[in-house]
Formats: C-alpha cells, structure tokens, sequence
C-alpha cells in the first residue's frame, strides 16, 4: 500500500504535476485555421492580408468587426488591400462572400495576388536589404563616424510571432486554391434584373438586397453558431467594394442633401449586428474623397470598428518633392476599435506610409531624409522644411519653423 504514494512522489519529483487547467468554453474558437486569440483582449483575430497593416491594427482584424477603407484618388491601392483581405481567405480556406456594383466578383477573384512561399519572401527581403547596404556604403562617407554604428530602425512595423502571408503582386492566384473554399458573389446588376422591385424601409434598394444576402449566408451556412452540432468551424470573410458610390444608387457622393441621407449609415448600423452575433469580419472600401457631406463621413466613421485611409501621392505636389521620394502616399489610422477594454491599441509611430516594390505592398514607418549635401540651393531647403511641416508630431517635431536638419 505504500508503493502508490512512493510512485506518485517519484513522478512529481520528476516534474510532473497533477494540476490541470481547465480550458475555457470559448478557447475552442482558437483551433479555427488561420486565427490565433488576441494576447491582449482574448478577442480571436484574422489576419488583413498584409503583416505590416495587422500590427498597426494591433494584431490584425478581430472576428466579428467591419474595416473600413478610405480609397484613395483613383483607388489603385485600396483595391489593392481589398484584394490582399480575400487572397488571405483563400489561403486560409475560409469561407468568402464579394459584393461589387463595377466590377463582377468572378473577375475580382481572378486577379488575387499569388502568395509567395517563405523561401521567396526571404530573398525579396535579402535583395533589398543588399541595395540598402550598397546604398549605405557610398554613403558612409558623408555620415558623421558617431552615427554609423547606431542601430537600424525597421522600416516596416512587425510582430516578434509570424501571422499572415505575403503576396506577389505582379503574379495571379492559380485556379486550383479556388477549389478547396466557398464563396458567394453579389453583382447589383445581375440582381437588380432578378428581382426589379423590392420594397425597402427608408433604405437604398441596392443596400436592401446586400444585407438580405449576407443574412442569408450567415444562417444558411451556419456562421451565427446556430448548429451546435457543426464541429469543423469556418470564417466567413465579406468584402464589398466602393460602398457608397454612384453605382450602388447612392447620391451622397453628388448632393450636398442625398434623398437618403441616412441610407449608408442604416446599412452599417444593421451590418455591424450581423458580425457581432457571427463569424466572419468585413472590409469595406468607400470613396470618402467624393463624399460631398462631411457629416455623413463622421457618422460612417462612428459605425465603423477600424477606419484606414489611403492618400496617393498621384498627380499631387507630394509625388515630386524629394522628402517622399521613396514613398508612393501615407497611410492614415482613423479609428482603432476597443475590444474588451477602455483604451485601444496604440501605436508607436503614427507616421505611416505606403509603397509598392517590385512584388510587395508595404507599410511603413515614414523617416525625414537627412540633408547630406552641401551644394542644396537655400530654396530646396526651405521647401524640405516646409514639406516636413505636414508631418505630425514623431518626425515633423524635430523640424521647427524653416529650419532643416543639420548632421
């Protein structure tokens, strides 16, 4: 009788133990592919499709939640991250649903980016990181000594746990990743014809059908959690793109008064109940730069959980002024939601910026470049100054009045 307990000390001598935590109820979520829980919040995550954008959104895209995008001027590359936000669905498997009014969903799905293989990440990273060192050998002269031992700030904003994929943008997605996953489309001119009139309550025609739809997906394929029995859990992953526009029969784009001046905002405002009480997140692009009522924009922002704006350096004063020379425009955080606390996550830098390499999109930390050469014209430097003026306080802080920087 006492050879059990002499047992049981040697076992926990050895570092074994008789404790067991209990998990919790909602843990189970955690084993859906391509999520992972929140260290933070506990909320479970999605990742956008693009790492730099998941840790400015701190950790990514929280089930359950709308981003919004505010396109750029001609939206190349808010259609862009649109893009990225479902190529990661179909890497992942999970579940798609893509509404449009241009453009058909077939012919989007069609040009997803290619995700590149870790092998080929690494030497698209290490071609750049040699160009950035054979840069900075010619310039290691010009460099006070005291300086060049100091270490590099990463340019792109990451996390120490790998989280997303990357993609190729000068390659399409192949056919056969298509085939392992589900997805719904929703053209307004193809159900505009189905179905002529409908009747809505207050409410854009085109937006009544869109919330039908996704209602019907949601319960229909079980996201809200309504079979308890469905063991394999999925995401759903929505995407609708230029919200807002003409094209979906909207005037708040043209007119000053809209008909339905609270038709979006309605929209949103059912939305974001139907992702609360489901699985699946939501990326929506808007044209706020044609919204002609600034207040309609506020409200849209309110009813949105994450709010990313774009502004493109095409055709502006920015594309030709040597501060942004490596840039293609800067990224603006509007709005970060509050999962689960009083505060959001913040972060570090709030000077972002957005470029596209040969293969990769990037967000990055926006740095000043040093004024090296003795031969500017005292005009170049005043217009650095003044450049550096538009930036808020991280970088623009250290650049006063019409001075520039002096090393």
């Amino acid at each position: 009788m006492a050879a059990a307990p002499a047992a049981g000390g040697a076992a926990r001598g050895r570092g074994a133990t008789s404790f067991q935590r209990k998990a919790a109820a909602g843990s189970r979520l955690a084993a859906v592919a391509g999520t992972r829980p929140s260290v933070r919040h506990g909320q479970l995550l999605l990742s956008s499709g693009l790492p730099s954008l998941d840790c400015v959104l701190g950790g990514g895209v929280a089930v359950g939640t709308l981003l919004l995008i505010e396109e750029d001027k001609y939206g190349l590359y808010s259609n862009l991250l649109f893009k990225y936000f479902l190529a990661e669905g179909v890497v992942c498997g999970h579940d798609l649903f893509v509404a449009s009014a241009k453009e058909h969903p077939d012919n989007i799905l069609k040009e997803l980016p290619a995700p590149l293989l870790d092998d080929t990440y690494r030497n698209e990273r290490g071609e750049e990181a040699t160009a950035v060192k054979s840069e900075d050998f010619q310039d290691s002269m010009k460099i006070a000594w005291r300086y060049q031992n100091l270490p590099k700030v990463e340019a792109s904003p990451t996390t120490s746990t790998k989280f997303g994929h990357y993609y190729d943008v000068s390659k399409t997605m192949s056919p056969e990743l298509f085939q392992s996953i589900k997805w719904h489309s929703f053209y307004l001119p193809e159900e505009l014809s189905l179905q002529p009139k409908m009747k809505t309550h207050n409410m854009n025609s085109a937006y009544s059908r869109l919330l039908q739809s996704i209602q019907r997906i949601i319960y229909q394929e079980g996201f809200d959690g309504s079979d308890p029995q469905k063991k394999l859990k999925n995401i759903l992953r929505i995407g609708i793109q230029s919200l807002g526009s003409m094209l979906w029969g909207d005037d708040i784009c043209s007119s000053d008064t809209p008909e339905y001046i609270h038709s979006l905002t309605k929209f949103l405002y059912v939305l974001r109940g139907l992702l609360r009480k489901s699985l699946s997140a939501c990326i929506i692009t808007v044209p706020a730069h044609l919204i002609q009522n600034k207040a309609i924009m506020e409200r849209v922002t309110n009813l949105s959980d994450m709010v990313v704006g774009l502004e493109s350096f095409i055709g502006s004063e920015r594309e030709t002024n040597p501060l942004y020379k490596d840039y293609h425009g800067l990224v603006h955080v509007q709005q970060i939601p509050r999962l689960n606390s009083l505060i959001c996550d913040v972060s570090d830098t709030k000077d972002l910026a957005f470029r596209l390499k040969r293969k990769l999109f990037t967000i990055e930390r926006l740095h000043l470049p040093p004024d090296l050469s003795d031969t500017v014209s005292r005009t170049s430097k005043q217009d650095l100054a003044e450049s550096a003026k538009l930036l808020s306080s991280g970088c623009g802080a250290m650049a006063i009045g019409k001075k520039h920087l002096d090393f």
